[in-house]
């Protein structure tokens, strides 16, 4: 990759697992950052390997991790009444990046038909005992077969941006939708914390998005981004796991006022700390 054409961001530390240094970049034709080296795929599941990456457990060991599964309920309540609202004939129901599958073992129960994918074997194990059902890869499935394709928080994670979003249009059916979340480096708490930014999450997260990198990337591919929705318990999380990166200690005082200020930026400049993007045909 000739990466002289691309802006310097920032330079980030993997706070989590191993500590390694990577620098951002930015294409700002699209307004898009990017993590820099990108390890390889043998290399980068290593970096998942952690009790701490909650989101292949089910942990309920610390007032942190009570708190992530109290809210994670409630924002898989919402997720739900979002899919209902933009495909309310229920049909096939593909989830790409399951983890343990309390999304998707939901969905089940409010008549979808559920397809889940999830490369870590640990999350997939705990996922198999509420029910889902899995394949190993969305090759596997026919062209246009899918209603609904869903990624919380796993576009970032992807290797191949484009590719993915290509695969994406080929499973969609002609009426169906596309629900993307991801992260906003645009935010006041990404500004706030800069390369604390517990969103970055280098190098898991490969691919750092704003609103505009989102319409264009699937523009490229005829798909259209028909509405924004905001991820307001986000900017309290991160907030929270941002201050432990940066002073050590879990401030959550000072992590709620930051995520409070935060939204209420938003309500004027539409920059959450994270986005939910509808997308269709």
């Amino acid at each position: 990759m000739d990466i002289s054409k691309y802006q310097h961001y920032l330079e980030v530390k993997d706070h989590s697992i191993s500590k390694e240094e990577f620098r951002l970049l930015k294409d700002e034709s699209i307004d898009l950052v990017f993590t820099y080296p990108q390890p390889n795929e043998e290399k980068l599941a290593s970096y998942y390997e952690s009790e701490d990456y909650i989101s292949h457990t089910d942990g309920n060991r610390s007032l942190f991790e009570k708190a992530y599964q109290f809210v994670k309920n409630i924002a898989l309540k919402k997720k739900l009444t979002l899919i209902n609202e933009f495909q309310p004939s229920k049909g096939v129901l593909l989830d790409i990046g399951t983890g343990t599958g309390d999304f998707l073992s939901q969905a089940k129960q409010n008549g979808w038909q559920i397809i889940g994918v999830e490369p870590n074997e640990r999350a997939k194990k705990i996922a198999l005992k509420k029910g889902v059902s899995y394949i190993d890869s969305t090759s596997q499935l026919e062209d246009h077969s899918v209603d609904v394709v869903t990624m919380w928080h796993v576009l970032e994670h992807v290797p191949d941006v484009n590719a993915q979003i290509k695969e994406l249009k080929r499973l969609l059916k002609p009426t169906g939708t596309i629900v993307v979340a991801v992260p906003n480096f645009n935010s006041f708490d990404a500004k706030h914390y800069q390369e604390f930014w517990a969103a970055y999450d280098v190098p898991r997260h490969l691919w750092h998005f704003s609103r505009l990198s989102i319409e264009k990337l699937f523009e490229r591919e005829k798909l259209q981004l028909v509405e924004t929705r905001p991820m307001m318990f986000d900017a309290f999380y991160v907030a929270l796991l941002s201050e432990k990166y940066k002073t050590g200690k879990m401030k959550y005082i000072t992590a709620f006022l930051v995520g409070l200020q935060s939204n209420w930026k938003a309500r004027t400049t539409n920059e959450y700390s994270s986005h939910i993007y509808i997308i269709k045909n």
